[in-house]
């Protein structure tokens, strides 16, 4: 099979003279209407002109075109590309789903919006040369325009039409798909991250993507940051990955590449880790990377935007598609051993704005966007299995996080470093304690009024068996957790968070009330009237399922991660990542076992089997995925300061603390709560 770049250029070259027509056709229309005072004419004119635009950057961009222009030139050209959606523009934009409500109403308004924002990808399509998907937009452009020319057009000829691409659904755009981000052939970004000059900025604008200041600031902190500390952590990451598949008993030998998964700015830790993987027969790729948002509220805005074209046809071809995708790329992606993930953090906290001008998607819909969810599992679990892959995941902050950001990646890096082998031997004290109860009651103090009672799971043979996994730093950097997969059927109680962030979302007052395991009754104080709010949840937190079910419990022991959070009073903006370290914490949604729940696990100090794998709603996979997996899992953590207790109560009624006031109480986990004593001293 070909690579990525190959396939764009073989395909680039069937179309290329239909291209060029094309081009010419919108050309002709952009004259034609460039000074009409018409709305419809100038919404028109304004996709035209960045059609356009955008075909003429296409050819420009070359290897030669990074080294000619300056950086304040490729800034500039940067901010062309992203300006219309920034906050201070985006009221404005056709983008704005608000803005073209208020221009062409209730109907058109949010379809117009959707539709225009598909021209905003030619930014991609000009750095990656996909003339042929260029092509197709064009070609749908030209057709509306000529609806148009015949007068208004009824809406649903102009969503039928507008949206038409999304329903074709192709094979070979799947294909193209899985071979841009696994086959090891495919260049994408690799050669920015191996061989461009990382101490040269203008590095970063070879990416297509927005570049704002944190990936500018994270690419000159790291130029400068001293390698034998990059060789340490890049070692460690590296190895904590290859101790992911020890632990779980895994083959890595049967695999052939691997994906790290960085913001821009970070290559020079990206590529120093890719060192160490190579030692160890693994390709790395590096086809999926992140950048600062010019603006959260224009992803917020059209996260539901499939409402227009969504339906049963849709479900049962996209797993058709699939299925014949998967297939076609079956060698790569059966070699594909996982991904190396940077997490990052400091990044302003995002409140959205819910508009009503923004669409929603129906109740049935939202049944089949579950049901793709699954699907889309089902079918890659064939090819890319939890059962024979791993992760591993690491966290760095980001320069927004302030004036101290370099004294937090510091610190950040120190706790990336704790050592993992000391840290499981104190967490195996609570996993013997938490292994006697039947029940874990949790409940908090200072205004918290968590009270919540968590069903374990029956060990058959505690000799053999344990609930708890003691989590070291192998697949989760740092270290610091024990969790397990509750019973459902007897968790009850309320869960109840002052001030959180989940999904990079704001929630005051999050108050979620469990009965056998499932939210029950829900609410948070985000917005004045207790129907937002109650909304606010179910789109964020439950969607697509109108309740979830609690699939982890879980105590964070990592007290140093806690006392940096409350030292640089950043906790608001800590990744889940770290923050699950620092305290208890429920997750909603599937277990952390979810899709390889027959695959032995075993502690490594005891050596016991981890048996809290399944629960009452995972252990349906074996009649109907469809109604095991949620395809959700979000943590939801308790700070230490409010938490009067964590108590595992036996069979017999006897209790065992596990925290009480804020501290670790059983024997042997007196070294955890010495950071926080040392930060009450100060």
């Amino acid at each position: 099979m070909l690579s990525f770049e190959k396939l764009v250029e073989q395909k680039n070259l069937q179309i290329y003279e239909n291209y060029l027509s094309s081009l010419e056709k919108i050309k002709t229309i952009r004259e034609e209407i460039k000074d009409s005072e018409d709305k419809y004419k100038k919404y028109l004119f304004a996709i035209a002109d960045k059609i356009l635009f955008f075909a003429e950057f296409e050819q420009e961009v070359t290897d030669d075109y990074f080294k000619q222009n300056s950086l304040e030139e490729l800034k500039q050209t940067n901010n062309d590309f992203f300006n219309e959606v920034k906050p201070e523009n985006y009221n404005t934009s056709y983008a704005d789903p608000e803005y073209c409500v208020k221009n062409f109403g209730d109907d058109f308004g949010p379809l117009f919006s959707a539709y225009y924002i598909n021209y905003r990808n030619y930014v991609t399509y000009s750095f990656q040369h996909m003339q042929y998907y260029m092509l197709r937009w064009n070609n749908i452009f030209i057709d509306v325009f000529e609806l148009f020319q015949a007068g208004i057009p009824t809406f649903d000829d102009c969503n039928k039409l507008m949206l038409s691409e999304f329903k074709k659904m192709k094979v070979e755009d799947s294909i193209l798909k899985f071979t841009k981000h696994y086959d090891p052939d495919t260049v994408m970004y690799h050669d920015i991250v191996m061989k461009a000059d990382l101490n040269d900025p203008r590095y970063l604008y070879q990416y297509g993507k927005h570049i704002g200041s944190n990936e500018l600031q994270t690419s000159k902190f790291l130029s400068s940051y001293p390698d034998e500390k990059i060789e340490i952590l890049a070692d460690s990451v590296a190895k904590a990955f290859i101790r992911g598949y020890d632990l779980a008993k895994k083959d890595l030998s049967i695999k052939k590449t691997l994906n790290i998964y960085y913001h821009l700015g970070q290559e020079k830790i990206a590529k120093a880790i890719a060192r160490y993987i190579e030692k160890n027969n693994l390709n790395v790729l590096f086809n999926m990377v992140f950048t600062t948002s010019p603006n959260s509220q224009y992803g917020y805005d059209h996260r539901f935007d499939s409402a227009l074209y969504l339906d049963k046809e849709m479900v049962k071809k996209h797993s058709e598609i699939l299925k014949l995708a998967t297939s076609e790329c079956e060698r790569f992606l059966k070699e594909f051993a996982g991904p190396i993930y940077f997490d990052t953090f400091g990044e302003k906290p995002f409140s959205p704005v819910n508009k009503p001008e923004c669409l929603k998607l129906s109740p049935e819909q939202q049944k089949f966007s579950q049901q793709m969810s699954i699907q889309r599992s089902q079918i890659m679990d064939n090819y890319i299995s939890r059962k024979t892959t791993s992760f591993c995941i690491v966290g760095f902050p980001l320069p927004e996080i302030g004036e101290k950001f370099e004294e937090i990646f510091e610190e950040t890096n120190a706790i990336n470093m704790i050592d993992t082998i000391h840290h499981e031997d104190l967490q195996q004290h609570i996993v013997d304690a938490l292994d006697k109860a039947v029940y874990v009651h949790v409940k908090g103090k200072n205004g918290n009024l968590t009270d919540i009672k968590v069903k374990m799971q029956e060990l058959k043979d505690p000799s053999k068996q344990t609930n708890f996994v003691n989590c070291g730093a192998d697949v989760n950097i740092p270290v610091g957790e024990v969790f397990t997969s509750p019973t459902l059927a007897g968790t009850n109680g309320v869960l109840h968070l002052k001030e959180t962030y989940l999904k990079q979302l704001k929630f005051v007052d999050l108050n979620l009330k469990f009965k056998d395991g499932y939210v029950h009754e829900y609410n948070c104080g985000n917005f004045e009237k207790e129907a937002e709010n109650r909304k606010y949840i179910e789109e964020n937190l439950l969607f697509p399922h109108k309740t979830l079910p609690i699939g982890e419990f879980a105590i964070g022991t990592n007290t140093k991660a806690y006392v940096m959070a409350q030292k640089f009073n950043i906790l608001s903006i800590m990744p889940v990542l770290i923050v699950e370290k620092m305290g208890p914490h429920f997750a909603i949604g599937d277990t952390c076992f979810s899709w390889e729940e027959d695959a032995a696990v075993f502690n490594p100090i005891d050596n016991k089997e981890i048996t809290a794998r399944d629960n009452e709603r995972s252990i349906l996979r074996k009649e109907d995925p469809a109604k095991a997996y949620t395809n959700c899992h979000t943590d939801i953590t308790l700070p230490y300061e409010d938490l009067d207790f964590i108590t595992a109560v036996t069979a017999g009624g006897d209790k065992i603390d596990i925290l009480r006031d804020g501290r670790f109480v059983v024997p042997g986990t007196e070294e955890l709560n010495e950071p926080l004593d040392e930060w009450e001293k100060k």
